[in-house]
């Protein structure tokens, strides 16, 4: 497996405290990487930070050969990002916001229109894409937020709380889409829910206090628990941190 995303030696401090402390890591195209931490464990740092949103205060992110640092637009037209709280334009309907996002991505005509309906129809939006997306349920932000990640077909995809707000269904749908594409794709999954880790990642990492505690397949974490539960893992692991 190639390595499409390579996290090297991330440091953020804000004032005094250190929400993110030398954190190191790879992901391979075909990997699905759980990244799982309590509340305030720098998860959704890290990721901006990979994203180029948030700068580093030592270190950088490499996606798919370019440094987001030094080579930012390269590095962003190698992934998606689904942010906390997928943010859009809400007062603009569902296929007004991603026929924006196609055009912000350079894509025109037919193409344009191809790119706009495969991402409504990967996410299951055809029923709002003429509602404005401030009248939509936490659930359908949600996707809209995914289906402009997954807009450009990224070579890496970088997801935080994919399936927040979802019910359900919902959520049976947008793990089976991330399994359907794992295999040509590097995904990095923020999540605080184990038994999506079970569903679709194939590595998981637990972090607190901006370090990384564990890494493994889920079944390799599950031996660090004499109970085999990835609850009682993720309790122990992050006790004393």
């Amino acid at each position: 497996m190639t390595n499409a995303l390579s996290v090297r030696g991330l440091v953020k401090r804000f004032g005094s405290k250190t929400a993110v402390d030398d954190l190191s890591f790879e992901v391979a195209t075909g990997e699905v990487l759980g990244f799982l931490g309590p509340n305030g464990a720098g998860k959704s740092t890290t990721m901006k930070m990979i994203c180029g949103f948030l700068a580093p205060t030592v270190g950088t992110a490499v996606i798919c050969g370019h440094d987001v640092l030094e080579n930012p637009i390269a590095a962003k037209r190698s992934f998606g990002y689904l942010p906390e709280g997928a943010p859009a334009y809400p007062d603009m309907t569902t296929i007004g916001f991603l026929d924006f996002i196609a055009g912000i991505r350079r894509y025109n005509g037919a193409e344009r229109r191809e790119r706009v309906t495969e991402a409504i129809a990967k996410t299951r939006l055809e029923e709002v894409i003429h509602q404005p997306i401030e009248t939509l349920s936490k659930g359908f932000k949600r996707r809209v937020g995914l289906a402009q990640a997954l807009l450009h077909d990224p070579a890496v995809l970088i997801l935080d709380e994919p399936t927040d707000g979802l019910d359900p269904n919902q959520k049976f749908e947008v793990r089976k889409l991330i399994k359907a594409m794992a295999a040509t794709k590097a995904i990095v999954i923020s999540t605080h829910i184990l038994e999506e880790v079970d569903a679709v990642c194939s590595r998981a990492m637990i972090i607190a206090r901006g370090r990384i505690l564990a890494d493994d397949t889920p079944e390799g974490l599950r031996g660090l628990s004499a109970s085999r539960n990835l609850d009682d893992v993720f309790r122990e692991v992050t006790a004393d941190a």
